[in-house]
């Protein structure tokens, strides 16, 4: 049934403009969350807060248009908002436990590679401060300073 404009009440009006926002928010979601999926920094970026405190708002919303206002088109429009938010939460943190263990596989990564070339490396410091202060010797490394 296709209502004209003349004969809507302002329920039916607000009901109307309040699911048009409503849609388009949650299609607002979907560039946060494309966002989020190629964000490389561990989505450092979304605020768990923020982005929960938006949930619980939604959800609770939902809860009201349910058990208040028996009005489920107002639920499915906060539900479908809190599945984006919860998208999102999820999202970033799935990214950013990607990157801490990321992050602590290259410091074990890199402490390995030091640990290995800490001899080598200060034979070669030595050999050079050898040949820049002509010594006859391979002198202490603990004190670099050139000697007198």
């Amino acid at each position: 049934m296709i209502m004209d404009a003349s004969s809507m009440t302002i329920p039916d009006v607000t009901l109307a403009v309040f699911t048009f926002f409503n849609s388009l928010r949650f299609l607002a979601y979907v560039p946060q969350i494309a966002k989020a999926i190629k964000d490389q920094s561990g989505a450092e970026a979304i605020s768990f807060g923020t982005w929960s405190l938006f949930l619980a708002s939604h959800a609770s919303a939902m809860a009201y248009a349910i058990a208040n206002q028996r009005d489920w088109t107002m639920a499915s429009l906060f539900l479908a908002n809190a599945l984006g938010c919860g998208a999102i939460l999820l999202i970033a943190a799935w990214k950013r436990c990607r990157h801490r263990r990321r992050r602590a596989r290259l410091l074990m990564a890199m402490r390995r590679n030091m640990a290995a070339d800490g001899p080598a490396r200060r034979e070669r410091l030595a050999l050079a401060h050898t040949r820049r202060h002509e010594c006859q010797t391979p002198c202490d490394l603990s004190d670099t300073g050139p000697r007198r």
